[in-house]
């Protein structure tokens, strides 16, 4: 088996990992559930890759999640249901379907884009997927019953809020404007504080999360993503104690023995400095 630039290479080596007699022992035994953080892990490192700016990471890590992707369509061929060249047909035909301006008729092309074709092309998806879905002799409701239930379960929790307030906004279940959002934070931090003082974990769980969904909210309408205001600060506290670290390891100190207040010191002289 040698490396090539032929995808159908790589389905091969997935279909020979997979064999149950001559396969690699840990693939063979792996499943959908199990493979599944993998996958959202791989997509996190390929956008890591971005933010840094090295491509040469993020050819790999593009390869690592296409490797996912052909991971699951292999499980789903040996279960019957489809392989790695029907994930491609859908795709396609979705990026086709959703651009009649790019793919279309002379017609369409020259009309663009009309408004409301977005939304009438995702409805029509979305019945051809339900009546697949009772043809197949299951629920037609993929995602359950709820007008929220679309919104996946496994998004990152802060784009998982986000997405939910969102689409309760599209049918008018909204703050008119941030301000309002401010005092609704307010209010949930006294809940928390009181949570706090009567000691109830429960409690200091849920009303926690009350406050970041808030937070969230204000984000949204500050127009703030907040897994990238996040994401940003995550950087900056990392940068920042990167920079205690080696300000103690040049005089002689280290993280383990360094007291509060002398990291406290270095810490704002680190935010000084950028």
């Amino acid at each position: 088996m040698k490396p090539s630039k032929d995808i159908s290479r790589l389905i091969e080596i997935m279909a020979a990992l997979r064999a149950p007699e001559t396969g690699c022992p840990w693939d063979v035994e792996q499943d959908f559930s199990s493979i599944a953080p993998y996958t959202i892990e791989e997509a996190y490192e390929v956008a890591d890759a971005i933010a840094r700016g090295d491509l040469d990471d993020l050819r790999d890590e593009l390869g690592d999640l296409l490797l996912q992707v052909v991971y699951h369509a292999q499980m789903a061929e040996e279960a019957g249901e489809f392989a790695f060249g029907d994930v491609v047909q859908a795709i396609t035909t979705k990026i086709i379907r959703r651009h009649p301006h790019v793919f279309g008729d002379d017609e369409a092309r020259s009309a663009g884009m009309a408004k409301g074709m977005w939304e009438k092309i995702k409805a029509e998806e979305k019945a051809e997927k339900r009546n697949a879905r009772l043809a197949r002799g299951h629920d037609p409701e993929d995602h359950g019953k709820g007008f929220l239930d679309s919104v996946p379960v496994a998004l990152p929790a802060l784009t998982r809020a986000l997405k939910l307030q969102e689409k309760a906004a599209r049918v008018g279940f909204d703050w008119s404007e941030a301000t309002p959002i401010l005092d609704k934070i307010e209010e949930e931090i006294g809940e928390l504080r009181q949570a706090l003082a009567n000691g109830d974990t429960a409690s200091i769980k849920d009303e926690f999360g009350d406050m970041l969904f808030a937070f969230v909210n204000l984000g949204r309408h500050l127009k703030v993503d907040s897994e990238a205001a996040l994401s940003g600060t995550n950087e900056k506290f990392r940068s920042r104690f990167h920079y205690v670290e080696l300000a103690l390891e040049r005089s002689g100190n280290t993280l383990e023995k360094a007291t509060l207040d002398e990291m406290e010191a270095l810490w704002q002289q680190a935010k000084s400095a950028k």
